[in-house]
């Protein structure tokens, strides 16, 4: 039993289009109901020992969606910028980084991304890892790619390669493992999420769509971690 909080949470916000169903609301209003759920979730993870939060925002494959509905999801940033800036600005201000594929990013969210990075590099605060259009099997590939380019300029000798190379190619090579991976939703799988980072992660499942995520579920996430005996293969 592990009597530590998680220093790295993940969470796959899964169930927003449900929920908006379920209310007789259109996917566009869950989708919004759910940038305001992450808001307030940020608020009180803040006031915990948490040093990261990684939130998988939009997947490689949910370009699969009807145009419409990825078109609302990619005006998001834009929506909640200000949110993001407030956050940002507080005293303990949050860090943002975001993880995944740039290239089919519009011009417009590649600008939004500089600016949030950018004006919140020095904070010390909750650092918050937006995947967006990420997926692990893509940040594999860009893994690969690294290592590749760093053997063909002979800065590394294909013998010697090791787990700790391949981790300074991740995304965000600075971050801590997963501690602790939270699904919403009532599904079991981890949808092509961040697999090396949470090779260790303790996963935690919930029935609730994630607008519904509230502190009562942060507190019983936090409560099935801590009861975790975490062995990392040892006895």
């Amino acid at each position: 039993m592990t009597h530590d909080d998680p220093k790295h949470i993940a969470i796959i916000l899964d169930g927003n289009g449900r929920w908006a169903t379920a209310q007789g609301k259109s996917r566009t209003e869950g989708h919004i109901e759910g940038a305001r759920t992450l808001k307030k979730v940020v608020q009180m993870l803040k006031s915990k020992s948490l040093k990261v939060l990684s939130i998988f925002t939009f997947s490689t494959e949910n370009w699969q969606r009807p145009k419409s509905e990825v078109a609302f999801l990619m005006n998001l940033p834009k929506r909640f910028k200000k949110d993001i800036d407030e956050l940002a600005a507080q005293e303990d201000g949050i860090r943002v980084l975001f993880s995944g594929r740039k290239d089919r990013l519009s011009k417009e969210n590649l600008k939004l991304i500089e600016h949030f990075e950018s004006s919140s590099q020095n904070n010390t605060g909750l650092t918050v890892n937006v995947c967006l259009d990420y997926g692990f099997k893509d940040e594999m590939v860009h893994v690969v790619q690294s290592a590749l380019k760093a053997v063909s300029e002979n800065h590394l000798d294909i013998k010697s390669l090791t787990p700790d190379h391949l981790e300074d190619w991740l995304y965000q090579p600075e971050l801590p493992p997963i501690d602790l991976l939270i699904r919403t939703g009532g599904e079991k799988r981890l949808s092509n999420f961040m697999l090396w980072q949470a090779a260790y992660a303790e996963i935690y499942f919930t029935d609730l769509y994630w607008p519904d995520f509230n502190q009562t579920v942060i507190e019983e996430a936090y409560h099935f971690y801590q009861s975790r005996d975490r062995r990392f293969g040892k006895v």
